[in-house]
């Protein structure tokens, strides 16, 4: 993949904290990139860098392969003078004054029906509090939302989930993992929209280069959890009905993501690229009135043995 010759990140007047997160970041959305091409034979990823007055980025974009349907890999680097409710909201240190912020947000929609969609986001904030002292934290995650459940997916992808928390307390996963199934939560729907993973926010716990070490690790992980799940389900053979049915899930996806998502709205409040922003939804989406799968189904199956959270390891 090339490198975003367009941005110039040593310009942007933040601390060598956040421009040592900035080039991370960079380097993380090539690494990931490059992973998805890897898996597509037909289309090759286009790189969209951007500008504007509150920053820049790049989003990456595969469109309509023969593997992903659509895969979006985006990083962005900005700030402003206030932050956004959605960020206020999960934040309990309440920074008061300007604020910069840079991630990696990917998601994936695999063509297969039985290769999940995936998320996975990390991000860093910079800001000051009232006391004008430096504060920051980080936050992210990933979550697996399967049309069709394998035991043995589920397990593989909590085992990895687990091992990028272990190395830094016994503790996190298992915290990281009840926030994972608590957000992404359809409340109208009383429902997963997943088998979840890791969700986390504020976190500055373990002090900077920690805290870093830990956002490498959980990066580390993810691509190691998605690409083996996405080479063993690929290949498997589907019809129309299975079409129909990750259709119809995939509404669950818009429904959270427009309805509860805190990225989408801290990107909308903000004022941010909002092509970039809607990367995430699903290129092809149907919405069915009062359905429920057939009793005894493998679809109905996803709601009684993969949509309830549940101890994968």
């Amino acid at each position: 993949m090339n490198t975003i010759s367009t941005l110039n990140i040593n310009s942007i007047p933040a601390s060598q904290k956040f421009k040592q997160l900035n080039n991370y970041f960079l380097t993380l959305q090539q690494d990931i990139s490059a992973l998805v091409q890897q898996e597509e034979a037909t289309r090759t990823i286009i790189e969209d860098s951007w500008q504007s007055k509150l920053g820049q980025g790049q989003t990456n974009i595969l469109t309509d392969g023969t593997c992903f349907e659509s895969a979006g890999i985006g990083f962005s680097s900005v700030q402003g003078q206030a932050l956004p409710a959605a960020a206020l909201n999960a934040n309990a240190e309440k920074p008061s004054g300007p604020f910069f912020a840079t991630g990696v947000s990917v998601v994936i929609h695999p063509k297969n029906p039985y290769v999940p969609t995936t998320h996975f986001n990390v991000r860093y904030f910079e800001s000051t509090d009232k006391d004008n002292n430096t504060v920051f934290w980080f936050g992210g995650g990933f979550d697996l939302t399967p049309y069709y459940g394998f035991d043995e997916d589920c397990r593989h992808w909590h085992q990895q989930a687990k091992a990028a928390c272990d190395p830094f307390g016994a503790h996190l996963y298992p915290t990281f993992k009840q926030q994972c199934d608590d957000y992404f939560y359809l409340k109208h729907r009383n429902e997963t929209r997943g088998i979840g993973g890791l969700f986390f926010d504020a976190f500055n716990t373990l002090g900077f280069d920690q805290s870093m070490a830990f956002i490498k690790n959980v990066s580390k992980h993810f691509m190691l959890a998605y690409q083996p799940i996405v080479q063993k389900r690929n290949l498997m053979p589907y019809s129309e009905k299975e079409i129909n049915f990750q259709r119809y899930r995939r509404g669950r996806y818009v429904e959270f993501n427009l309805l509860y998502d805190r990225g989408t709205q801290f990107g909308l409040q903000f004022g941010g690229r909002t092509e970039s922003i809607l990367m995430s939804m699903p290129p092809k989406v149907n919405f069915c009135y009062n359905y429920y799968p057939p009793k005894g189904s493998a679809e109905e199956k996803l709601y009684t043995d993969y949509l309830v959270p549940k101890n994968w390891v």
